[in-house]
This record gives C-alpha cells, structure tokens and sequence, in this order.
C-alpha cells in the first residue's frame, strides 16, 4: 500500500477500541478461473493463483466516493481529506487431489491453499475506518491466511455439473494490532498495518452448477454461490458479519491446431459479494452498514492437453462498491497434473 490518506476516527476516551464494521470477508471472487470450481478428471494436480489488486476510491455506506471526513475529537471539529493509492499482490498456491472412487455418486476431491501476500485489505479497510493518517507502507511477501477444503463433491452429466463443498480458512497469517495517538491525548487501537491474516476463522460452503451446450464441454455457462460464516476477531469485541459471493462466468474453448492439443480460452465473468448479516460487537463502528462489491471483467487463456497444463489471464472491474474499496484486479494462473 502506497501512500494511502485516510479517515481520522472520533474519539471521546482516553483510551478507544475501534474495528471496522464493513470487514472484507477471506473469500476473493477474483481470484479463480471460471472452471476451477468445477472437478477435473481424477489426479493430483497443482495450481498457482498470482492476484493484483489496486484501487484509488473508498466508498461509504451509501456506494459514494469519500473525499473529506469531518470528525469529532476533543479540541473540537476536524476536516480531514481522504484519499487512496492501493496496491496489493498475493499469491495462492494450491495441491488439489481428486479421488478415483465416487461417493454418492460424485467425485470427490480436496485441496489446501496456504497464501502469501504483501498487504491484506481487511487491514487497510480497518485502518480507513479506524485511525487514518498519512500511511506509506511497502512490505515484503508474507505468510496469509490457510484455506482447506476437506469436503469436495461433483455430479458431472453430459451436459451439466454440479458442485457442492464445504471449506475452512484458518487465521495463520500474520496478524497484530497497534495504538494510535490521537489529539487531545485519546488513544485508539486499529489492525497494524503490516497485517497479512485477517485475525478470524471463516467456514465457507459453496455450490455451482454448469451447463454444457455441447457433449464435448467445449462451452461452459456457469454460476457458483459462496457463503462465509466468520468467528469472533482477534483483539475485538467483533464478530464480522456473514458474506455472500455470486460467480458467474462463460468459458469458450477454440482449438488451436488440427488435433486438438491446444486450445485458446476466451469469456466473459463477474462476480458480486454481499455482507448478509450486521457486524456485531461494542468494537463495530456503524455495525448495520453492510459492505458490498460488483465487478465484471474476463478471462483468456491456454490449455495443453496432453500434459493437462493451463496459463490464464483474466482481469476485473469493480463498478460499484460500498462500504469498502472499489478498484480493479488481474489475475495470472497456471496449472499442470503431476
């Protein structure tokens, strides 16, 4: 995060406690290819996400770009200016296993997907909210947060898919928090800035559904629902309300000589993300104000077959936010079966 100008909270004691009520849940809806959600045939396969976020805008409850902030200290009224140049880059990679042997009639898979990044937004965004300032931060690439998904089924027709899977994230990420002097001798304590977890457990269950056109899948349309349930933060009295990530995407495979090996992938995707429930605690500030994001963008990309190995490139637009940053991603992702 570069030069990142900010909110200056309000503050009335001696010594304040504050966390972000619009928390930005573990789950990124830009981060997979449209397929990945979907079972590949039985194997051991490895995949490396690369993700880069930037925004310069941060919108308030009501999806509208905040440009100053007037605050209550104890001298009295301040007018602060905000302003926002974020820069974040993870990347995520991932050991998927599918079994041979069908459960229910399924496919069944897992995978671990430990991360590293060089900021985390949910403590940029605790920062905007919490205590503001003149922030010049460059860190280096850190251990995030762990996902595992020990529970993975898939209904696999001729010309559908249907996918169902429970998974957790687990706060192993770098994670601490640290005061701030404010005027008139107030202290408030806020994420530190040199945060990489997100300081709380998330269990997530997903299911998606894709349509095939054609028997041969070359043309996929599909849609695919997160939910999030988070526990309590670590070092608040906050228990970050529930989130909801709708994917959608159309994924077109084009061979690109005449036996197939290799194919050219092109199509559109979106994806939207909802808080669906208040955060709660004394710690959340405006604890009904919900935080939401949509974005749409696409995805190109290569496939060799004979050696099930990928390379995608895809990028997204977020075109309306609230209570969070609005900004645009490009993801870079590779995959091959061992």
């Amino acid at each position: 995060m570069k030069n990142l100008v900010l909110i200056l909270a309000a503050v009335s004691s001696a010594a304040t406690t504050i966390a972000s009520a619009g928390e930005i849940g573990h789950f990124n809806g830009g981060v997979m290819d449209i397929r990945d959600y979907f079972e590949p045939e039985p194997g051991l396969y490895g995949v490396v996400y690369n993700y880069y976020y930037f925004a310069d805008r941060l919108n308030n409850r009501n999806g509208d770009k905040i440009s100053s902030e007037t605050i209550n200290t104890p001298g009295g009224p301040v007018d602060v200016n905000v302003g926002v140049n974020l820069h974040m880059y993870a990347v995520i990679p991932a050991i998927i296993w599918v079994s041979p042997c069908d459960i229910l009639g399924a496919k069944y898979g897992a995978y671990i997907a430990p991360s590293f990044a060089n900021n985390s937004l949910d403590a940029n965004l605790s920062i905007a909210n919490g205590a503001g300032g003149s922030i010049n931060h460059s860190a280096s690439i850190g251990v995030g947060d762990l996902y595992v998904q020990p529970l993975w089924l898939d209904w696999a027709e001729h010309h559908w898919d249907f996918s169902l899977a429970y998974g957790f994230y687990a706060p192993v990420g770098r994670y601490d928090t640290r005061t701030v002097a404010l005027p008139g001798g107030a202290n408030v304590k806020v994420e530190s800035k040199d945060n990489l977890g997100l300081g709380f457990w998330t269990q997530e269950a997903q299911g998606g559904v894709a349509w095939y056109p054609m028997t041969n899948k070359a043309t996929a349309v599909t849609l695919v629902g997160t939910y999030e349930y988070n526990s309590g933060k670590k070092d608040f009295d906050l228990k970050p309300g529930q989130m909801f990530t709708l994917n959608w995407g159309i994924s077109q495979y084009l061979p690109l000589n005449k036996c197939h090996e290799l194919l050219l992938e092109v199509g559109p995707a979106g994806y939207d993300t909802w808080q669906i429930t208040d955060s709660t605690g004394r710690d959340a500030i405006n604890g009904s104000a919900r935080s939401q994001v949509h974005a749409v963008g696409g995805q190109v990309g290569l496939t060799y077959v004979p050696w099930n190995a990928f390379l995608t490139f895809h990028g997204f637009y977020e075109y309306a936010a609230e209570s969070r940053f609005e900004g645009a991603s490009i993801g870079l992702n590779v995959g091959i079966k061992f």
